[in-house]
């Protein structure tokens, strides 16, 4: 466990959104980084609960929070509570954001908008829109250029016991990434920032997708080759999608591509390694999601991903057999074999046709690309 730096930082008072596993652990690193955090949940027998024992009834049970988090809720903050905020930071999966974005717009205050920052990774599936497309229709296109989001390697249980993390910060307003950065920055938590939230938020909720992949041949007994083949052709497969809607391609190299895809492909705590593991193992989905106990945001994003693929007319094999496997009732082995007999061709390529949902968002946003 690495030390706290000699010289403090200055201090912020931050609203967390969401008291799931990586809400409650990052409420519990800007505590330990001497913040004054509230953490909201919708669950009053949680708000009781933690704030009498300050542990996670339901996440990451072992731990002992800091003393630096109150929790809060289930009643949406007031706007007297938020205007004394200097950070909202939202850890809520991608399908509830919208709803929650309409509930809690009404007590911004606008003339003195906290930094907003967004650490969910998915596409919602029944527009296909990335979280900085649901802030620009719940809250307007100002707030969207301004928001922040955080992706990259970063599991829960080991950013609690300072194990060295470092995550990639990213906003249309590259001010706002920086200061993102240096409320998170520790010893243990590196933060570097970058202007493509859009090539950010679609690694963080491809490789979802690609762990599924992983997990099920690992599942049914393949070994090390498969499963690097796998990450990387998962790799070049993301990037071509991410190069098609309209992001940079060296995204993709970072610690918010590859690094997540690495971490989330080749680790058993992964969820969406875990779906993926189960279904070479022969369990139906439906039990899989009833027993898992928290969200696998990837079989939610692979439907999704499918129209938008579908939309571009990239190619992505990898991601389209998973989606046939999810849902539309594809035979396991059957689609393992169409995926490895497809006639050989180049490794590496990006699409002709690029930025089309990119330029449609940034208009969205009143920027002119």
């Amino acid at each position: 466990m690495l030390s706290v730096p000699s010289t403090p930082l200055p201090k912020s008072k931050i609203l967390v959104f969401g008291a799931g596993n990586f809400g409650s652990c990052l409420a519990d690193h800007l505590g330990n980084s001497d913040h004054e955090v509230l953490m909201w949940s919708r669950e009053a027998q949680f708000v009781e609960y933690f704030n009498e024992h300050h542990r996670n009834p339901d996440y990451l049970k072992d731990h002992q929070f800091s003393a630096n988090i109150r929790a809060v809720g289930p009643e949406i903050p007031s706007k007297g509570l938020m205007k004394q905020m200097d950070v909202l930071l939202f850890a809520i999966p991608t399908q509830g954001t919208r709803e929650t974005l309409i509930k809690l717009q009404p007590n911004f205050d606008r003339e003195n908008l906290p930094l907003l920052i967004f650490v969910n990774k998915g596409i919602e599936t029944d527009t296909q829109a990335l979280t900085l497309e649901i802030i620009a229709d719940t809250c307007g296109s100002a707030i969207a250029r301004a928001a922040t989001f955080i992706s990259g390697p970063s599991f829960a249980k080991e950013i609690v016991r300072r194990q060295p993390t470092s995550v990639s910060v990213a906003s249309l307003t590259e001010s706002q990434a920086e200061k993102a950065s240096e409320i998170f920055h520790q010893p243990w938590f590196r933060c570097y920032t970058g202007s493509d939230p859009i090539g950010l938020e679609l690694a963080g909720a491809l490789k979802n997708v690609y762990a599924i992949a992983t997990g099920l041949a690992d599942g049914l007994g393949f070994e090390n080759n498969t499963r690097a083949g796998l990450i990387t052709r998962g790799l070049a497969e993301m990037t071509r999608i991410g190069t098609a809607y309209g992001a940079s391609p060296l995204t993709f190299m970072g610690l918010a591509g590859v690094g997540d895809l690495f971490l989330t492909c080749s680790s058993p705590t992964s969820r969406n390694y875990t779906v993926g593991y189960r279904l070479g193992k022969g369990e139906p989905l439906e039990d899989i999601i009833k027993t898992l106990g928290s969200v696998a945001e990837g079989v939610t994003t692979a439907k999704g991903l499918k129209k938008i693929i579908d939309e571009m007319q990239v190619s992505a094999p990898l991601a389209n057999g998973i989606y046939a496997l999810l849902y539309e009732g594809k035979d396991l082995h059957e689609g393992i074999q169409e995926l490895m007999c497809r006639p050989p061709c180049r490794e590496l390529d990006l699409p002709e046709k690029t930025g089309e949902p990119a330029k449609r968002l940034m208009l969205k946003l009143g920027l002119d690309t």
